[in-house]
């Protein structure tokens, strides 16, 4: 089988694509597999790589940045039989839906979400209102377009204050890793998180901080949802960005998380919930966070978590009995399997 491995891309997640699709390729089964690098430059150039039959000659994530000096790739190899995609891509242009599309109109097999799943999960504020029709409890938000920001910062500021209290969460809408993130703890702190969640996005969500415990699932599947043991990152600061997460590494994964038995269903249950609701195929990872009273909220979704050293997603399902290598595997498989389902359907509908 060819693994065209796909990462890099143009989104400010670019480093941590290119660290996740190292980790990835030090998983792969050379067995049974060939694997086809494809690096997305910053500036958006798809380039191959050499064909990978051993990972014996990637020795760091620097190994897998491919030469802006070889050929174009050409998207008509993606067609050839007994090829998978894998993009290892997250943010914009790689886990919103867009590269999903691409081929979906190729019809090639490809690893993770479908397109809807992977846009709506990757838009905060459209996954909030999902999973607000299934019920799944979360904390007070508000929604601000750019549009209506520039028009009168003032009467948002005053709406967002009316609705909520300090201190608040700014996030662009459409970006991962804590990407663009401030803690904002009174009403200029909140103008400035908003100018720069706009830096990412024109829109913009704004939410209710809590005092809580930050809880985590991965999910696996397709029409079989199933779910991990959930884990705990605990931290030695209140707010965790982009710099704490990949820079600084101020945060501890406890897995399994020292939660109740009736919580970590609880749990489970809201995860399968929100793969569902957002039609997740492959793999997602629901985030949640659980007060002192055992108050369970969920925080969001990502259809293409991290696979870093430090990533909660593959060290969750270790720990719940599945290796990273047999995970890998399992993902590549599940793919397939929902390439041939949808392909079956089409067939009967002509």
């Amino acid at each position: 089988m060819n693994i065209f491995l796909i990462y890099g891309g143009k989104s400010a997640e670019h480093e941590v694509s290119i660290v996740s699709a190292y980790n990835i390729v030090k998983e792969i089964n050379f067995e049974q597999h060939i694997v086809k690098p494809i690096y997305i430059t910053r500036e958006g150039k798809w380039v191959k790589g050499d064909d990978l039959k051993t990972a014996e000659h990637i020795n760091s994530q620097i190994d897998m940045i491919v030469s802006e000096d070889q050929p174009a790739f050409d998207f008509n190899e993606l067609r050839q039989e007994d090829a998978v995609a894998f993009p290892v891509l997250h943010g914009p242009n790689g886990e919103d839906g867009t590269v999903q599309g691409l081929f979906e109109v190729l019809d090639v097999p490809y690893v993770g979400c479908g397109v809807l799943a992977s846009s709506t999960g990757m838009d905060k504020i459209i996954s909030k209102a999902l999973f607000e029709h299934a019920g799944i409890p979360q904390l007070p938000y508000v929604p601000v377009n750019q549009k209506r920001w520039k028009l009168d910062q003032d009467e948002v500021i005053q709406s967002i204050e009316s609705e909520l209290s300090y201190p608040m969460y700014v996030k662009p809408a459409n970006m991962g890793s804590s990407v663009g993130i401030s803690e904002a703890k009174d009403q200029n702190e909140l103008r400035q998180a908003i100018v720069l969640a706009f830096e990412f996005d024109h829109r913009v969500v704004v939410e209710q901080g809590v005092i809580a415990r930050e809880i985590e699932i991965s999910i696996l599947g397709n029409e079989d949802v199933n779910t991990s043991v959930p884990g705990e990152l605990v931290k030695d600061i209140q707010f965790y960005d982009y710099e704490s997460k990949y820079e600084n590494n101020n945060v501890t994964l406890q897995i399994p998380a020292n939660v109740d038995n009736n919580i970590i269903t609880k749990l489970k249950d809201y995860a399968a919930k929100a793969f569902l609701a957002i039609d997740g195929s492959g793999l997602t990872r629901a985030d949640f966070f659980v007060t002192e009273n055992n108050e369970i909220y969920i925080n969001e979704v990502n259809t293409f978590p991290g696979f870093t050293p430090i990533s909660m997603y593959p060290k969750l399902w270790e720990n719940t009995g599945l290796s990273y290598h047999d995970l890998i595997e399992e993902l590549i498989q599940l793919g397939i399997k929902r390439h041939q389902v949808r392909s079956e359907k089409q067939l009967k509908d002509r």
